[in-house]
């Protein structure tokens, strides 16, 4: 069994850098340590931080309520009036937010600020994206699909700026600044789409298309494992997604003579080392 394991597979620069910031501070804490969000969309990590006693919590109404404890900002990051919002009840917080995503941040308020309205290219409910919405000083549009671009129509007398989720799918991203450049409007055009993510797709796709079998891990709810989830399946019918070991049920095992895995930014390398074990030594 010929197995290709993805160099890009796994945590990514943002979201080791905010795992690693929350069991640094569970390790020297005073008092209750709390994440605003799931710190990633991996379900084994956010119980194993919860084991360390690190607890979620979910909106601002929880933020308003906490009495004391300190606070990490997610790599997703938040909007401005969360920030206001720790400052206001002056709660101690750490903001673990990516580099990359708070540059998105910082280019959205101040072309906002310019006068232009933003169209952001991701998933409308992704905490990433409603982060980025945050930092906007006026209109915003979420461009999730093709369609939903073909089908966007304003005034010619507005101006826009263009940016995208940093784990949006680069050639769908591609194919949507085509489609809104066609409508002749005046647009500044961003790619913030994360380099990490550009590789780790691109990776994926070339794997998925030279192996008789794909393997893409990660958590349900993440959004750039349910992208290469796609872009794998695309290249490769036998493509399967799972989030630990126990998912995997390769029913064809016995054609299959190369596999090949990834992972999303949020799935640990114990996961992906068992994954690559039973691979290797039980086919």
């Amino acid at each position: 069994m010929e197995i290709r394991l993805a160099k890009t597979a796994g945590f990514c620069f943002g979201v080791k850098r905010a795992v690693d910031t929350v069991y640094e501070q569970a390790e020297q804490a005073r008092g209750p340590i709390y994440t605003y969000g799931p710190i990633v969309h991996n379900e084994q990590v956010v119980r194993e931080l919860e084991e360390k006693g690190v607890r979620v919590l979910e909106g601002k109404e929880a933020l308003e309520s906490l009495g004391e404890g300190t606070v990490i900002i997610r790599a997703h990051g938040v909007g401005k009036d969360v920030y206001e919002l720790l400052e206001r009840q002056n709660i101690s917080y750490v903001d673990a937010t990516c580099p990359f995503v708070k540059k998105i941040h910082r280019i959205v308020e101040r072309e906002s600020a310019r006068g232009r309205e933003i169209l952001i290219a991701g998933n409308p409910v992704h905490p990433e994206v409603e982060g980025i919405r945050g930092w906007c000083q006026g209109p915003v549009t979420v461009l999730e699909s093709l369609e939903e671009a073909r089908k966007f129509t304003s005034s010619f007398q507005k101006t826009y700026c263009l940016v995208a989720q940093t784990t949006f799918n680069y050639n769908k991203f591609k194919d949507l600044v085509e489609i809104i450049s066609e409508k002749g409007y005046d647009i500044l055009v961003l790619n913030t789409i994360c380099s990490a993510t550009e590789e780790r797709q691109t990776e994926a796709k070339r794997i998925a298309s030279e192996v008789d079998a794909m393997i893409v891990i990660g958590g349900r709810s993440s959004s750039n494992t349910q992208k290469l989830f796609e872009i794998c399946k695309k290249e490769c019918a036998n493509t399967y997604y799972i989030q630990k070991l126990v998912d995997l049920d390769i029913k064809t095992a016995s054609s299959i003579r190369s596999v090949g895995i990834t992972a999303g930014a949020s799935t640990p390398n114990k996961i992906i080392e068992e994954v690559q074990f039973y691979v290797r030594n039980e086919f």
